[in-house]
């Protein structure tokens, strides 16, 4: 029935031509300058969009270290193994640790530790300054206490924090 789709064509005619009358656009139009009349719903804007960062976030740390200590009298002897869990190779390696109050370095082994006590900072020493993808490498020290045999809370590689393993 051809009169009836006809009938359509001439009513959204009508009421496009009575909106522009009124001063009102139409739908699917834009006029500068108009506001709707009072009761008319305004579409809402978009919401705005979220930035996009500049790079990926952290997948995780590239180190893992594992820490155990023997402890006997006022004196302990610390193992530290430090793997890289990364895709690319370490080298120059600093690893920086708190000591628990009380605890003091005396000697240790594979590793420079300064200073002494508080937060501590390894660095590699000899041959043990290159950590490969999937290695690792084991330091230590002796240190005397005073009471406090706790492990160091954290440890960070070139200042990435490991994961405790």
């Amino acid at each position: 029935m051809r009169p009836t789709s006809s009938l359509l064509g001439v009513a959204a005619a009508a009421l496009t031509l009575a909106a522009a009358l009124a001063g009102v656009s139409a739908p699917g139009t834009a006029s500068a300058g108009t506001t709707p009349p009072s009761g008319t719903a305004v579409p809402a804007s978009p919401p705005p969009s979220s930035p996009v960062p500049a790079s990926p976030p952290p997948s995780g740390a590239a180190c893992t270290v594992r820490y155990s200590a023997y402890t006997w009298d006022t004196y302990l002897t610390s193992s530290i193994t430090i793997t890289n869990t990364g895709v690319t190779t370490i080298t120059s390696w600093r690893l920086t640790f708190p000591l628990p109050p009380g605890q003091r370095i005396t000697t240790g082994w594979n590793a420079v530790y300064s200073p002494s006590s508080g937060t501590v900072t390894a660095r590699g020493h000899d041959d043990h300054v290159t950590i490969g993808p999937g290695g690792a490498i084991a330091i230590g020290f002796v240190a005397d206490h005073t009471g406090d045999t706790g492990s160091p809370s954290s440890f960070t590689l070139n200042g990435t924090p490991c994961a405790l393993g």
